[in-house]
């Protein structure tokens, strides 16, 4: 296949803040967190990235607990910080108690579809009354002088979209950017992503940024979304864990053409172990539970050799740092 060619690679604007290029990392509860954000751009091509969400009411009734989701740092500004909550002065407050503690971005989650935020009205649940999410959406915009986004799906309901008339009302408003994936709550992450959504979102705005989510997992699945949609800017999720190089591949297939290849075992064992280590340098959590975590993050780094499955075994039952240290440098050394 002949290489496409060499175009500049476009940066993204929101609000009075310019990433260099127009691919971000979505927030993924439980992964999302300061080591992930930090290793993505690191390994370079990421652009805009998003911490996991935080729950307004947290936020609000207790500081404690919600210091100890703030993860992020003056170092990897600009940063989004993603909240969700149903009331909107709720929401405000606890917008302006994040944007005190350093947030670039203020991201409202309407589109998470787990049942323990939606039964509550959350996330996802809020699109199925668009001049209620629109509320919630002006509160936050007139409580901060930061820029608002907000990251949404096709829609609550299967086959009612949504995300259509949501976006028009949310720019109307004041909303900065609008996040749209392509898959409506209950399919949660299975079945194809609607491309055709997320082009209708853009189609329907005046003037925002919008950034198209579901189903890129490589530098030419960001080209034909981009070509498809004529989003401005590209979201990647699960497909980044385990694989945070994925944004430096793209970048460079984006802008030449060429496929980057991917990195041997030892050199993944060696970049799990930089996870795992601003991991632990960095994380809230008392060691015995951030490794507890790591166990999902790291298997994911695929560090058997084809047909086997001894060191995914063996990472799924770590209980340290130092055995996590350990496996990871065995690997490491295999070149």
């Amino acid at each position: 296949m002949l290489a496409q060619p060499r175009t500049a690679l476009k940066s993204l604007r929101i609000g009075d803040i310019v990433f260099d290029t127009p691919l971000t990392l979505a927030p993924m509860a439980g992964h999302s967190n300061f080591a992930l954000r930090s290793l993505c751009r690191e390994m370079g091509g990421c652009g805009l990235v998003c911490t996991e969400l935080i729950s307004g009411n947290i936020v609000k009734n207790s500081r404690r607990r919600a210091l100890q989701r703030f993860d992020w740092r003056e170092s990897e500004s600009p940063v989004a910080v993603q909240l969700y909550g149903v009331e909107p002065q709720i929401v405000a407050e606890a917008v302006r108690v994040v944007v005190d503690h350093g947030a670039d971005i203020v991201d409202i989650n309407m589109g998470c579809w787990v049942p323990k935020i939606a039964k509550k009205g959350g996330g996802a649940a809020l699109l199925r009354d668009v001049k209620a999410a629109t509320a919630v959406v002006e509160a936050v915009v007139k409580a901060v002088a930061v820029p608002v986004t907000v990251k949404v799906r096709s829609g609550f309901e299967d086959g009612v979209v949504t995300a259509v008339p949501f976006a028009v009302a949310a720019e109307a408003v004041g909303a900065q950017a609008v996040a749209v994936h392509a898959r409506f709550a209950g399919q949660g992450h299975g079945g194809a992503a609607d491309w055709d959504v997320i082009a209708a979102v853009k189609d329907a705005v005046r003037a925002m940024p919008i950034i198209g989510n579901g189903d890129v997992h490589s530098g030419a699945d960001a080209r034909r979304m981009l070509d498809a949609t004529g989003c401005d800017a590209v979201m990647v999720g699960r497909a980044a864990l385990g694989r945070p190089w994925l944004f430096r591949q793209i970048a460079t297939y984006l802008s030449t053409g060429l496929n980057l290849p991917e990195p041997s075992r030892a050199e993944r064992a060696r970049i799990a172990l930089r996870h795992a280590q601003l991991t632990l340098e960095t994380t809230h959590l008392p060691e015995h539970v951030a490794v507890r975590e790591l166990r999902g993050q790291i298997s994911k780094y695929r560090l058997d050799a084809p047909g086997s499955a001894q060191v995914r075994n063996r990472l799924v039952r770590i209980v340290s740092f130092a055995e996590l240290e350990s496996i990871l440098l065995e690997v490491a050394a295999e070149d």
